[in-house]
C-alpha cells in the first residue's frame, strides 16, 4: 500500500483554496453515532462514526471493546496504521489507570480516530452499518481525510455517551 501522507497537504477545497477550517475541538456522540468538529463552540462539519462492538458505557480495561468516554487530547498521528490514517486519543487518563488498576486490570490503550482497514475482511457494507472496532471510532476513508486536514495535533476531544 502507498502511504497517502506525502499528499494530504497538496490538497485543496473545491473552491481551489487551501485554506481548510481548523477545529479547536471534537465532540462525539458515542449515542448518535456522529463526530463533530468545532470551532469557537459551534460545528462546522459532522461525520457518521462507528464504534467498539461494545458500545454501551466507559471503556475500563483492555479487551472491553467498549470506546472510552470523557475528555482526552488528540495527541499523535500515523499515517502508516493498519486503517486508512489514524490519530491516537489521549486514553487512559490517570483516572482511567487509577480505576483499572483498582479492579486489578490493564486500561488498554492504542484508542484511534481512524479510516477503513487497509486489508478488510468484511464488505464495505458492513463496515458502514456496523459497530465494528476493538474500541476506537472509525469513520470512512474520505471523513478521514478531512478530520486529518482539520484537527491538530492537541486538539481537546470529548467522547459522550
Amino acid at each position: 500500500m502507498v502511504s497517502v501522507a506525502h499528499c494530504l497537504p497538496a490538497l485543496a477545497l473545491a473552491d481551489g483554496s487551501s485554506e481548510f477550517p481548523v477545529a479547536d475541538e471534537v465532540i462525539v456522540e458515542k449515542g448518535a453515532r456522529k463526530l463533530h468538529l468545532l470551532r469557537n463552540g459551534q460545528a462546522f462539519r459532522t461525520f457518521d462514526i462507528a464504534l467498539g462492538i461494545a458500545p454501551e458505557g466507559h471503556k475500563e480495561y483492555e479487551g472491553d471493546a467498549k470506546t472510552p468516554e470523557g475528555r482526552y487530547l488528540l495527541d499523535i498521528r500515523n499515517p502508516n496504521s493498519d486503517f486508512f490514517l489514524s490519530m491516537h486519543i489521549s486514553y487512559p487518563s490517570p483516572e482511567d489507570r487509577a480505576r483499572a488498576r483498582q479492579k486489578g486490570l490493564d486500561p488498554g490503550g492504542q484508542i484511534m480516530i481512524h479510516g477503513q482497514p487497509n486489508e478488510p475482511t468484511y464488505s464495505a457494507a458492513y463496515y458502514r452499518s456496523s459497530d465494528w472496532t476493538n474500541g476506537c471510532i472509525a469513520v470512512s476513508n474520505s471523513d478521514m481525510i478531512d478530520i486529518w486536514l482539520m484537527t491538530p495535533d492537541g486538539t481537546p476531544i470529548e467522547i459522550r455517551p
